[in-house]
């Protein structure tokens, strides 16, 4: 599914030399049955141009040096990184610069399972490297990497079931993880389990099914005041005490973390105020952002909520150099994956959101100035970088610091991740 560069045997020191900064670099989850994502396949910008035309060697050592740059633990949290690799990448051992253990290297469709493609791949496979076999069709010669991959990847766009009961009768008592790639609705994922796939990757855990008629909780309506509140940079107390007692599980984690260590309170607090008074302002802040977003994707899978921390982080790291208010642009990327969260349309939720009628438009999918980094971080997390450029170049963003701001984001959202839990 990634983009495909060509590669060759210059230093790959050269790579940072030629791009000027300009980095682009996505992540799609890969989700197992529980709906917990068992890795990340990582997407590279080659270079500056829509259509690659320059050296085709330094495009590859630009995106080994993206991998280093920004770092694999980053930006997979721990999780298996999913890199697709072309034949002189493999051959040439380009990739050893990655570490094995974290490393799930795909073999491009294009390849032909030539006798010194094989013996690389067997080198790199006894090296710790697991291997995956990218939009599979069967085809003569393949058995040999069939025989030594880890991963077989269908695209569920380009076989249909026929083509796919035929692959699977193939490969029928191979050990080997079966990955549906392009699962865009639940429908395609049920169909993909039924026909024994156990790992998929798409946008079809975003699109949930929508219960229709369903009205927007009370509780939750009284969730979002309090996250537009909490990004104000006063915060109203009186009213925030009226809201937060309205919410058992947010009273709960106040006074839980009123009486740990971290307050070293010495004395009882006898109210929701005091409490508050007590945590003070920041740490109140971050404690109940994370517990509100939390509850908010409660019973979905958990990488709507890390979607959703980074959309929110990044649209409010890169608001400043875009004219726009920050508080206003957390906002908006955090609740634009409301409707995934709780199965809600997005139409039936924005009349009760505490937000500006501009901003409300933007979540409902109006193309105003609100929404252009809502936008470009969509566009970017399908890996559609001409989308991208276009983008930025529309609504006068730079490149660059929105590369920046998107890598920040995902670091972020994982600590975020791991103070919530």
């Amino acid at each position: 599914m990634g983009t495909q560069v060509l590669a060759g045997k210059r230093p790959l020191a050269v790579a940072s030399e030629a791009w000027s900064g300009l980095r682009y670099v996505a992540r799609q989850p890969i989700m197992d049955t529980r709906s917990r994502v068992h890795g990340y396949e990582l997407l590279f910008r080659a270079g500056p141009d829509v259509a690659f035309g320059g050296d085709g060697d330094l495009a590859t050592r630009t995106m080994l040096d993206n991998t280093v740059m920004f770092g694999l633990d980053k930006l997979t949290g721990g999780l298996p990184a999913f890199v697709n690799c072309t034949r002189e990448s493999l051959t040439d051992e380009l990739v050893n610069i990655l570490p094995p253990s974290m490393t799930v290297l795909e073999i491009l469709e294009s390849l032909e399972p030539t006798p010194d493609l094989v013996a690389a791949c067997r080198k790199l496979k006894c090296a710790g490297f697991r291997l995956a076999l990218d939009d599979f069709l069967w085809k003569p010669g393949l058995e040999p990497l069939v025989e030594i991959a880890d991963y077989i990847k269908v695209d569920f766009f380009l076989a249909d079931a026929d083509i796919r009961k035929k692959l699977l009768k193939k490969l029928n008592g191979i050990s080997v993880a079966l990955v549906a790639e392009k699962i865009e609705t639940q429908e395609e994922y049920k169909r993909a389990r039924g026909e024994g796939f156990t790992l998929f990757q798409g946008y079809y855990f975003c699109r949930p099914l929508l219960m229709e008629n369903r009205k927007v909780p009370s509780n939750r309506l009284s969730q979002i005041e309090i996250l537009r509140l909490l990004r104000a940079d006063s915060i109203e107390l009186k009213k925030l005490t009226h809201l937060v007692k309205r919410d058992p599980s947010l009273t709960y984690r106040l006074l839980r973390l009123v009486n740990s260590p971290m307050c070293a309170i010495r004395q009882e607090v006898s109210s929701i105020q005091s409490a508050l008074l007590a945590v003070g302002e920041e740490t109140f802040r971050r404690i109940a952002t994370l517990a509100i977003t939390s509850e908010l994707s409660n019973d979905q899978p958990a990488e709507i909520l890390r979607m959703a921390f980074v959309r929110g982080r990044f649209c409010e790291l890169a608001a400043g150099a875009s004219g726009l208010d920050s508080t206003e642009q957390y906002l908006l990327g955090l609740l634009s994956l409301l409707p995934a969260m709780l199965r809600i349309p997005m139409a039936e939720l924005t009349p009760a959101l505490p937000l500006r009628d501009e901003v409300r438009r933007s979540l409902e999918g109006e193309a105003n100035r609100e929404r252009c980094l809502l936008a470009w971080i969509e566009i970017h997390e399908r890996g559609d970088w001409a989308g991208c450029d276009q983008a930025a170049d529309e609504a006068g963003l730079g490149a660059n610091e929105l590369s920046r701001a998107y890598a920040e984001a995902v670091v972020w959202a994982e600590g975020a991740l791991k103070f919530a839990g």
